[in-house]
């Protein structure tokens, strides 16, 4: 069973400071405490469509957030990584406030002798330990995680 928020010990607060400032229309900027910034608007025609919804946001920091312990693990184990993506799909309920009902993430990962067994296990890791994002959204929506290895070894032809 994986633990709650609530199970975990209690220690120091990891307080995260963003703020959020109007720049046009719907459009708003947020900016972190080291001044990263991102971009929010609304999809037209409520909004011009120059950056994420919020919801969209919340799909790029699940996959982030999942993304950074996968590959964080596959480099400890010394693997070679050629590329890497993430596909998130959101699946939304249609009334409103239309919260996620359930999200898919597939892991696509290309490298050299990259096993199976490791991106499952690094998957696995994430999911249940490591990501706080999952943490936080597993109570509330179904989450499903797939992975597919690619070789990157070149292609050899017969001479």
């Amino acid at each position: 069973m994986t633990p709650t928020a609530q199970d975990l010990p209690t220690t120091q607060p990891d307080i995260n400071i963003v703020d959020l400032v109007l720049q046009n229309g719907m459009q708003f900027q947020a900016v972190n405490a080291r001044g990263a910034t991102v971009v929010l608007d609304a999809a037209p025609p409520g909004g011009e469509g120059a950056g994420m919804t919020p919801m969209e946001l919340v799909l790029a920091a699940l996959a982030g957030c999942t993304a950074m312990d996968v590959i964080s693990i596959l480099r400890k184990k010394r693997l070679t990584v050629t590329d890497y993506r993430l596909r998130i799909d959101g699946e939304r309920v249609t009334a409103h406030p239309k919260p996620y009902r359930a999200i898919t993430i597939r892991h696509i990962v290309t490298g050299h002798d990259v096993a199976e067994e490791a991106v499952r296990q690094a998957v696995a890791l994430s999911v249940e330990k490591y990501c706080p994002v999952h943490a936080m959204l597993r109570s509330t929506v179904d989450i499903s995680t797939t992975f597919e290895v690619r070789s990157s070894e070149p292609v050899r032809t017969a001479s």
